[in-house]
């Protein structure tokens, strides 16, 4: 954690806030992209089927990042369009 410069006190607050938020939408983005990453992957593999057993868990993960505005809800959308483009 780096030292907060803030000068008054509902700065400093804010400050504090700003890190919980970052902490939360760094999780919520990290776990989305190893899902897509892994769906890439298997798609790239030949196994689809597979892939498209684990599709509605990065779609829980990105509309859960798109809820809590760690990511834009269109960027979501488009995400997961084209992941089910690929795997048709």
């Amino acid at each position: 954690m780096f030292h907060l410069m803030a000068n008054t006190a509902s700065a400093a607050k804010q400050a504090r806030g700003a890190l919980r938020r970052r902490a939360v939408n760094r999780l919520l983005l990290d776990q989305a992209r190893n899902s897509q990453k892994k769906l890439v992957a298997l798609i790239a593999a030949g196994k689809k089927e597979e892939a498209g057993k684990l599709f509605p868990e990065l779609q829980r993960r990105l509309d859960r990042a798109a809820k809590g505005h760690a990511i834009h809800r269109n960027r979501s959308a488009r995400i997961k369009s084209r992941i089910a483009h690929k795997l048709r």
